[in-house]
């Protein structure tokens, strides 16, 4: 039989009363309901002054206490797929926008390829959070179709840096990305507008971002009337450089001298190895980064094209707040910002 809320919180606080101090997980598992409804209920009775919870704990509170409880700070829960590069910044922006309110950010990381999304949330699930902050490991839109847990978690949840297919099950999620095909439509008027009639594409294969940018390139080459030319694939960070700058080359030889690089860290390898082919940056062959996490390090510094990744996690934070202040009263939102073009030495401008 069906139970309601009301009836299943009496329950939890029967148990609560009884024991005086309990972990959620054990809770759920005596009163034989799900842990996360279990958490639900646990933070509406904390809400009403009727529990007081702390660390994966639940219990009364103290006896007596006629003052109305005070609020417990809000814990945002992030998920990120790497840290040590482009994620940093993003988390950076999500931190300070966290301690200017007061919310405490707590941290997961779930590796591309792992396919550990869900194990990542469900230990994020157990500090109690009141809301995610999650980047899933998607590689195209068509991946976000088999996101229906994502949307049915009790929690609100904020998709950062990733933006599901329409029609699909997290469609309706709030998000907040950078526009990358507007970064790469930067990028190729750039290019454009010093003489350069081809742009060759050097990008990875292997994420979501290089995806957005693939389709920046083909949109961007359209609108501008540049001659399409065969992407370089990158499959994975620093795979085969020596490859990429033989393909460069070669396009050079054809009259291509123009590259965009997805991203710093293959674009930083390439000057060097094209210089033993006789081919100097920026005076032969011009580059542009796409990321601009460490492209202003290199020799010749690289002009990038940067997304707003402080601003994405800040506003990303923001939004979540919002989420938890305005319940589903709230329409859906889905925030993009735009990135900037920097311009360095290696495509022959001054900054």
């Amino acid at each position: 039989m069906t139970i309601t809320a009301e009836e299943r919180r009496a329950r939890i606080l029967d148990v609560v009363r009884e024991l005086g101090a309990v972990r959620v997980v054990d809770l759920a598992e005596r009163l034989g309901f799900p842990a996360v409804t279990v958490r639900r209920d646990v933070a509406t009775l904390s809400d009403m002054g009727l529990v007081q919870r702390s660390h994966g704990s639940v219990s009364m509170p103290p006896s007596g206490s006629s003052a109305a409880p005070a609020l417990r700070p809000r814990v945002v829960g992030m998920l990120v797929p790497t840290v040590g590069s482009y994620f940093d910044e993003v988390i950076a922006g999500a931190r300070s926008a966290a301690a200017g309110t007061g919310a405490r950010l707590v941290l997961g990381v779930a590796a591309y390829g792992a396919s550990d999304d869900r194990a990542q949330v469900e230990q994020l699930m157990q500090s109690d959070v009141d809301g995610l902050l999650i980047t899933p490991d998607w590689t195209v839109d068509a991946h976000s179709e088999g996101c229906a847990w994502l949307r049915d978690l009790p929690v609100p949840v904020v998709l950062v840096e990733r933006r599901a297919a329409a029609g699909s099950a997290c469609a309706e999620l709030d998000g907040v990305s950078s526009d990358h095909r507007h970064g790469v439509l930067l990028a190729l008027r750039h290019l454009a507008s010093s003489g350069h009639g081809s742009v060759l594409l050097a990008a990875r294969t292997d994420t979501w971002t290089a995806h957005q940018v693939r389709a920046g390139y083909e949109e961007g080459v359209r609108l501008l009337g540049l001659e399409p030319q065969p992407v370089i694939d990158i499959p994975h960070p620093g795979a085969d450089p020596d490859s990429v700058a033989a393909r460069i080359a070669e396009g050079a030889a054809a009259g291509v001298r123009a590259v965009l690089v997805h991203n710093d860290r293959d674009a930083i390898q390439l000057t060097p190895l094209l210089r033993t082919r006789g081919l100097d940056v920026p005076e032969d062959v011009v580059l542009v980064s796409y990321d601009d996490v460490f492209a202003a390090l290199a020799a010749p510094p690289l002009t990038a094209v940067a997304p707003p990744k402080r601003a994405v996690g800040a506003a990303a934070l923001d939004l979540l707040l919002h989420r938890l202040d305005g319940g589903s009263s709230l329409p859906t939102h889905h925030v993009e910002l735009l990135p900037e073009l920097k311009i360095r030495a290696s495509s022959g401008g001054t900054p």
